[in-house]
């Protein structure tokens, strides 16, 4: 029977139940980032992929280590290295007696964790282009489709790090969202001390939505209602990325479709069945500012392109003037 006709559709309440429960048993394990934990489980009901970018041990694996203990399903965790092939990730075909079977490779998953993928090199970073947009993958030309569903969680380190590869655009626009973590402030981060003193965080996470419940619960939130105002919003937000003098690529049409998408999973998170042009610009960071591409006399990284996404807040109106 397929996954779809396992779970019903859940009521508002039910949904915004669901996803909070969600966030609470990830905050478990990750001290004192609610808004990050918020915004990963945002991009999972908004069927998308999240990046995570920081310096090491600030616990980029460890939230995604929680987000995925709290599904059902298979999780896989892929070490970013220059050596790793294409088909360590997809799989490959083998030669068995008399002829060849494919064994899938760790892409198989529910949940894949890619850690420092920007560790790896591009042909081999190309190999989640297809995975991540189409949830498939080719091998010797035959196609395999991925699991339902099927969720990319990668962390990367900053490009000025040693052993990095930058990654490309087209899997940038991938990414439905992509945050950092940061240093956590004294409190929160004498708490993680000694959560680590009393064992692994991670113990205190458990299954709290199933395969079945989640796919029933992301098509609720596609059910959302969005109104045509707020889709023009999004789309004139987007447009003015393109039109910036310090940015030489803008946000494509998919950044649009994505950003509409994550609001649909941010009401659902505060319990409205409707988005607001507020959730958008709650989003717009973080989902549009990945994806830019600077004019080559303007030095910077992530969180100059955050600068430019929130000064275009301002600049654009909810309304049309």
């Amino acid at each position: 029977m397929p996954a779809e006709m396992l779970a019903a559709p859940r009521p508002p309440a039910g949904r915004t139940a669901a996803a909070r429960a969600l966030v609470a048993n990830v905050e478990r394990a990750v001290t004192g980032k609610r808004e990050v934990v918020e915004l990963a489980v945002v991009t999972l009901l908004a069927g998308g992929h999240l990046l995570l970018e920081d310096v090491p041990g600030v616990g980029k694996t460890l939230l995604a280590k929680a987000l995925a203990r709290s599904l059902g399903g298979q999780v896989t965790r892929i070490q970013g290295a220059p050596d790793l092939l294409p088909a360590d990730l997809t799989g490959s075909s083998v030669y068995r007696h008399d002829h060849f079977v494919f064994v899938p490779g760790p892409l198989f998953a529910n949940v894949v964790l890619v850690d420092e993928a920007n560790r790896t090199a591009p042909r081999t970073q190309a190999a989640l282009l297809e995975a991540m947009e189409e949830r498939q993958v080719t091998v010797d030309g035959v196609t395999h489709p991925l699991p339902d569903p099927h969720f990319v969680i990668a962390t990367q380190n900053p490009l000025e790090q040693q052993g990095t590869f930058p990654l490309p655009e087209s899997q940038l626009d991938r990414f439905t969202a992509a945050t950092g973590i940061g240093y956590p402030v004294p409190v929160a981060e004498a708490a993680i001390v000694r959560a680590h003193v009393g064992g692994d965080p991670l113990d205190e996470v458990a299954t709290v939505l199933a395969l079945d419940e989640l796919v029933a619960l992301r098509r609720a939130v596609r059910a959302v209602r969005v109104a045509d105002e707020v889709i023009a919003y999004a789309v004139r937000l987007v447009g003015a990325t393109r039109a910036h003098e310090a940015i030489a690529v803008g946000a494509s049409p998919r950044a649009a479709v994505q950003l509409v998408a994550a609001g649909q999973a941010r009401a659902t998170l505060d319990g409205r069945d409707h988005v607001l042009p507020d959730d958008l610009k709650r989003l717009a960071v973080p989902v549009l500012a990945h994806r830019l591409g600077l004019q080559r006399e303007v030095a910077g990284g992530l969180p100059e392109r955050r600068a430019l996404v929130a000064e275009l807040l301002v600049r654009v109106p909810v309304a049309p003037g």
